[in-house]
């Protein structure tokens, strides 16, 4: 377990840097905010003044760095960094509290640097829009004290993790799925990191995101409030952080269960013999379609064929088939007209084969290309010839094709 002494060091200008309570007064107006803290005994004035010179970093203004944000802000954090390339999305108003209609279409690191402002004045937003990458992630987390990991993909999760292993930092993560969260904090020689517990990401594909499995619109919430509660913790150097521990969330049942979760002494980025000495680009294929190493890529169509191709009878007239391998609850979101729903599952279990016409050639299609080209290798491997995935999913469909049809 995590002693007091062990939490976050003192650092020049930052956490835990001063020589007390009377070396950075509060203002008036911020004793009067901050009240309700300072008449704790663990936080007190000077526990707040650690707070105000504390630097937090926060990758992703979505689901999870959303309620974080506005509750490090409220709490009095003095330096949020916001790191974000995404713009507003009307999908993303759901959970994203953050973000409003008014915000549609704007950077998300704007939108919550404005919202943080009306929150409270006195935190320093400093936005970071761009894609965290081994270029850039090692002199960007060094900055900061803490770093929140509020994003939604693998490559970007190992990337993360390896900086802050390299760096010293310690980082709080969660994840969320559906009903499902899980929250804990990765600190290398504190406890294990991330790829302690999570040796490899998974195959490309296997692990739907939110955006193809959905997610419950309060779940960040509890989630993201958690990780702000245990960065907190950490600046102010209380309690018992949640490291070593694996928080799991059930919001369907309602349950929270601890799990115990320990450093792997043979850990390719903390153990005692790292072969992980700098930062290196996850496979793509975790996020994005194609092959993954070793793998020779699928064949694929674009949108704007495909259009033509069903221009001229396509699917209705049996030239080709158009097949969906995405859930009913995606196609019931939005769907080309024409297209025939057999779910990737049946193509993983083998039962697709009988089910996918043999007598033309075959357009597989899912949200991104992701799924589809999966499919389209499982019938290839099958001993199929004339198939093909489509570049670019639903989406660019929606995007370049019918910009009437919702989009998710």
């Amino acid at each position: 377990m995590v002693s007091r002494s062990d939490h976050l060091p003192p650092q020049p200008g930052a956490a835990g840097a001063g020589t007390g309570a009377t070396s950075d007064p509060l203002e008036r107006a911020e004793v009067e905010r901050y009240a309700r803290h300072l008449l704790l005994p663990e936080v007190g004035l000077e526990g707040q003044q650690r707070l105000r010179r504390a630097k937090v970093l926060v990758v992703g203004a979505g689901g999870l760095g959303s309620p974080a944000l506005l509750y490090l802000a409220a709490a009095g954090v003095g330096t949020l960094g916001v790191v974000d390339d995404d713009r507003v999305e009307l999908s993303n108003l759901q959970r994203q509290v953050i973000h409003g209609e008014g915000d549609l279409g704007r950077p998300k690191t704007l939108s919550a640097q404005e919202t943080v402002a009306t929150v409270n004045p006195h935190v320093r937003v400093v936005r970071h829009d761009l894609r965290l990458g081994v270029d850039n992630a090692l002199d960007l987390i060094a900055g900061y004290d803490v770093v929140l990991d509020g994003t939604d993909n693998f490559p970007t999760r190992y990337l993360v993790n390896d900086a802050c292993v390299l760096l010293g930092k310690p980082h709080v993560w969660g994840s969320i799925y559906r009903f499902d969260g899980q929250v804990s904090i990765w600190w290398a020689g504190h406890g294990p990191c991330y790829r302690c517990v999570f040796p490899e990401p998974p195959p490309p594909g296997m692990v739907p995101s939110c955006a193809e499995g959905g997610v419950l619109g309060v779940l960040p919430a509890s989630i993201g409030s958690i990780q702000a509660t245990e960065v907190l913790k950490l600046v102010l150097g209380i309690g018992e952080p949640l490291v070593g521990r694996l928080l799991v969330h059930d919001a369907l049942r309602q349950t929270w269960d601890t799990l115990r979760v320990q450093a792997d002494p043979d850990c390719p980025v903390c153990g005692a013999q790292p072969t992980i000495t700098e930062l290196r680009a996850e496979d793509a294929a975790c996020a994005l379609p194609g092959a993954a190493p070793g793998q020779e890529p699928v064949p694929t169509v674009d949108v704007r064929e495909l259009a033509t191709l069903l221009a001229q009878g396509g699917a209705e007239a049996g030239a080709l088939a158009l097949v969906d391998v995405r859930g009913p609850g995606e196609r019931g979101i939005v769907s080309i007209p024409g297209a025939v729903g057999i779910p990737l599952e049946d193509f993983r279990s083998g039962a697709a084969l009988a089910a996918v016409p043999t007598d033309r050639p075959v357009v597989l299609a899912c949200k991104s290309g992701v799924r589809s080209a999966e499919a389209a290798r499982i019938l290839l491997a099958a001993g199929r010839r004339d198939v093909r995935s489509l570049d670019g999913g639903v989406l660019a469909w929606v995007r370049e094709i019918d910009p009437s049809l919702p989009t998710y």
